[in-house]
């Protein structure tokens, strides 16, 4: 499963840059997501749960008020990331999450330390998803839920065709794309089997909504990962290049907005019992 340094360093600086603006209100498919897979997880309540890849905090922040006698252990290798959750879980009162800084890739926990584990939008940053899984599964104890959320195929559509294919006619090459692999729900299901969980469930659900303009559009580009892909333009390309590209997606909109359609697949199996 194993990420280059190269790789892990610009991914962990495009999202320590990107953490202030990564709670903007453009992308709150990321806390709607959040609160429905706290739902299908069907916590008892006294579960030690573990969020890895947790980012800001919303998967942890959703869970934490549903555990009266248990508590999340919240992982990320982004400080500035870690340093928003913290932040937000002080605001809202929520004592029960613990933040740490780990890799992911070496999580460095006892096996089976949890009765339950989640990743939200963060396996795919990983060449070897079943390897990384398999990972988190084995953190879990035996019979506990581990579950993903990532983005069905069509996510975006048709506003990140739009930029990317802007983006290739700038000379900027569009990067890998393995979450491509689990962007469907076969894909999300044999995920799963090849990890070594049972009792497999895929579930998809658009969590999308309108934006009121392309400004809003822009705030995602520029808070979340496509933002690494605008840096390799030179800053007056950059400027002629989002005046282009906002014009496209302005004349989008319609009375409601401009459409965000955001499919995730939320996937779930169990830790064999031995």
């Amino acid at each position: 499963m194993t990420m280059n340094e190269e790789q892990k360093a610009i991914i962990k600086e495009t999202f320590n840059t990107i953490a202030d603006g990564y709670d903007t209100d453009a992308l709150r498919f990321f806390p709607h997501s959040a609160a429905h897979l706290a739902t299908l997880l069907e916590v008892q309540g006294d579960e030690r749960v573990l969020d890895v890849a947790c980012g800001t905090g919303h998967a942890s922040l959703a869970i934490a008020p549903l555990l009266s006698h248990g508590r999340v252990t919240a992982v990320d290798f982004s400080t500035a990331m870690l340093a928003r959750a913290r932040d937000k879980a002080g605001s809202l009162g929520i004592s029960n999450i613990e933040f740490l800084e780990r890799d992911m890739q070496n999580l460095g926990f006892l096996e089976h330390s949890f009765d339950c584990a989640v990743c939200t939008f963060g396996i795919f940053f990983v060449e070897e998803m079943e390897t990384q899984l398999a990972h988190i599964a084995s953190m879990v104890k035996p019979g506990g839920r581990v579950m993903i959320t990532n983005f069905q195929e069509s996510y975006f559509h048709p506003l990140k065709e739009l930029f990317i294919d802007r983006l290739l006619a700038y000379g900027v090459e569009s990067p890998p794309q393995p979450w491509r692999r689990i962007a469907h729900e076969e894909g999300c299901h044999r995920l799963f089997i090849m990890a070594g969980l049972s009792d497999i469930r895929v579930e998809s659900k658009d969590v999308g909504y309108h934006l009121a303009n392309a400004n809003e559009w822009w705030d995602i580009v520029w808070n979340a990962g496509f933002r690494r892909l605008v840096n390799q333009l030179s800053v007056a390309d950059q400027e002629r290049f989002r005046e282009e590209h906002m014009r496209e997606i302005e004349s989008l909109r319609t009375e409601q907005g401009i459409r965000l359609d955001v499919g995730v697949l939320f996937s779930s199996g169990l830790v064999p019992r031995s």
